[in-house]
């Protein structure tokens, strides 16, 4: 691993709270790594499994990342219960696929939490640095 590698992220936000979070960052000017490639999902109740493990296994991402609103926050009432009980599933789909757990994270993160979201996103790319390319990233 040289020290030009950079990993590539996809972080599935939802529209009400965690897109507007990275929005907030932007327009208070907070930086974060450009590793993030954002995809704006209705609800992160809604991000299938098969998305997460798409991503990671057509060599694509090195991580993923899905943010939703607060629990209890949620404008879809339950989604963002149904996200933590489908990154359980996503954890054993990592395992299975022999991928670290690391190349996932699942957070929650309200609209006014722009800081929020940067520290999460310069977290994220400092541990997948560190873990180096996915193992199904090819070239």
């Amino acid at each position: 691993m040289g020290n030009d590698y950079e990993p590539t992220i996809i972080a599935f936000c939802c529209n009400r709270c965690s897109y507007a979070s990275a929005d907030s960052a932007g327009t208070a000017r907070i930086q974060y790594p450009s590793n993030i490639h954002i995809i704006r999902a209705m609800c992160s109740g809604m991000v299938h499994p098969n998305f997460v493990m798409d991503a990671l296994t057509s060599g694509y991402a090195d991580g993923v990342l899905i943010c939703g609103c607060h629990i209890g926050d949620c404008h879809y009432q339950d989604g963002n219960k149904t996200a933590e009980n489908r990154a359980e599933a996503i954890g054993l789909l990592l395992e299975d696929f022999g991928l670290e757990e690391e190349r996932f994270r699942l957070e929650w993160v309200s609209a006014s939490e722009g800081p929020k979201f940067a520290k999460i996103a310069e977290e994220m790319t400092k541990t997948l640095r560190e873990l180096g390319p996915s193992p199904y990233r090819s070239g």
